[in-house]
């Protein structure tokens, strides 16, 4: 498609409104009033991948990976930026720019839908966490109340029941402010104290520069049980699967598309739609910036403090005791009385913030999965709500589910990474696809950002062609 040809029209009917139109931020600091969807996408990105994969892999592997760790959150920003582009500039959804893809486009559309229902097994795991720590702060209203409610001997299911109740009914409402204004006081208290925690850490376990250069030589152990836990962790730290699907839909509904208006081609619309990609890009650094520091300080406190106790296992797989390890993970820095009460209220906070924000994600997926599937009309936004709204309500019930069901929330955050690593590589070409075929040439990054592009989507496909060859016995 050529830069001045007719595109298909927009799929949110608001825009193209003259009301709705608005000229870009003339400066930095007016930008910056314009990010938004990034701290959506950080506050999902911080919380099962960092507080479980990444730490379970450094416990594993030790400072051997830090490497990966930075690649991991740095190389997908092009793949979610280039995603976000095709968005704001011609007005229509990821999955409607994956269908029009020749040949198996339509296929990578339910793909994608069947990765974010085997996603839901982290959602589980991030409901049982909650559900544990909580468990450990007032234990006695779940004994009491537990047994009471036919729950057995697994009292922490009472709280994994009332946070399911509070996530459906908080994203009940379906809107884009609030699921804003949660997400970004949430992750801020905790990613921060962690950051102090390894400054904080005692002479005896301090990181120091050898180690960390050590981590940095781009070299893989040689266990392959340690390069499947990294791989697994490649695939659900920093942007994710599910979150480079879902950053387009929050970029929609932040109002970056309405603000550029119906493409028609024309030297204005071009100059107001880069403006607006620039916030955009903004928008996507400053969110790699925050999961970034999150996820390596994460990584550095599970190598630092737990490679050592676990004597490379890494986390087990039973909550309670998953819980008591990271709580060790802070003991250094906090001491023990205060390292239990840290880990229990952040993980809370950390877990919920993940979990509200990617049901908020992966309703409004699954909610347009059915409207490009033909399901219901696809310019109905009455239609569109509601199904936003089923499903915002029922994945928390489903990850609940899948958790009374498994119990094991380590193998649940791994399986549902293999399945977000496999699939980057698909995104990542749709992504390339999309950058050359779909978006108007007067709005593309160059060539080193097509450069940096083809890299990423070569490190994905590289880490998912590895993770399926295992899987298959290929290897």
């Amino acid at each position: 498609m050529s830069s001045t040809t007719t595109a298909e029209p927009a799929e949110d009917p608001r825009i193209g409104m003259l009301d709705q139109i608005q000229e870009p931020p003339s400066t930095l600091s007016r930008a910056f009033r314009q990010v938004g969807p990034g701290l959506i996408l950080a506050a999902a990105i911080v919380g099962t991948g960092e507080l479980i994969a990444t730490t379970h892999a450094g416990a594993k592997a030790g400072f051997v990976l830090l490497w990966l760790v930075i690649v991991s959150c740095f190389i997908k920003v092009f793949v979610q930026v280039e995603l976000g582009r095709y968005a704001v500039s011609t007005g229509r959804t990821t999955f409607s720019g994956f269908r029009s893809l020749p040949g198996p486009g339509p296929v990578l559309v339910w793909w994608c839908a069947g990765m974010l229902m085997v996603t839901q097994l982290q959602i589980g795991a991030m409901i049982a966490g909650i559900g544990q720590a909580a468990h450990m702060v007032l234990p006695g209203a779940s004994e009491t109340l537990g047994p009471a409610l036919g729950l057995g001997d697994r009292p922490e299911l009472l709280w994994g029941v009332l946070v399911t109740a509070l996530t459906a009914a908080m994203l009940w409402t379906g809107s884009y402010r609030l699921v804003e204004r949660t997400m970004t006081a949430f992750v801020a208290v905790f990613t921060l104290m962690t950051v102090l925690c390894v400054a904080l850490l005692p002479k005896e376990v301090a990181i120091n520069w050898d180690e960390i250069a050590s981590g940095l030589t781009f070299r893989l152990p040689r266990d392959r049980e340690v390069i499947m836990a990294a791989l697994a962790m490649f695939g659900i730290t920093g942007v994710g699967a599910t979150e480079l699907l879902s950053y387009p839909y929050w970029c929609m509904e932040k109002g970056y598309a309405r603000s550029v208006g119906a493409r028609d081609g024309s030297a204005p619309w071009a100059a107001r739609a880069r403006g607006w990609l620039r916030v955009m890009q903004l928008d996507a650094w400053v969110s790699m910036v925050i999961y970034m520091v999150a996820t390596v300080a994460f990584f550095l406190l599970g190598a630092a403090v737990l490679h050592d106790q676990t004597e490379a296992v890494g986390l087990p797989d039973r909550v309670d005791e998953m819980i008591n390890t990271l709580v060790r993970m802070y003991e250094p820095a906090l001491g023990p009385t205060a390292a239990r009460w840290f880990l229990v209220c952040g993980a809370i906070a950390v877990l919920y913030s993940t979990l509200f924000a990617a049901t908020a994600g992966t309703g409004r997926l699954l909610a347009d999965f059915l409207r490009v599937c033909g399901y219901y009309p696809s310019d109905s936004e009455v239609y569109r709500r509601r199904w936003v709204r089923f499903f915002c309500v029922a994945l928390p019930i489903l990850g609940l589910l899948l958790y009374i069901s498994l119990g094991n929330p380590v193998t649940m955050v791994t399986i549902g990474g293999l399945m977000q690593a496999v699939t980057l590589p698909l995104i990542a070409a749709a992504a390339v696809f999309l950058r050359y075929k779909r978006t108007d040439q007067r709005l593309t990054g160059g060539m080193l950002w097509d450069l940096l592009l083809w890299l990423s989507m070569l490190g994905l496909v590289f880490a998912g062609g590895y993770l399926a060859a295992d899987r298959l016995g290929i290897i």
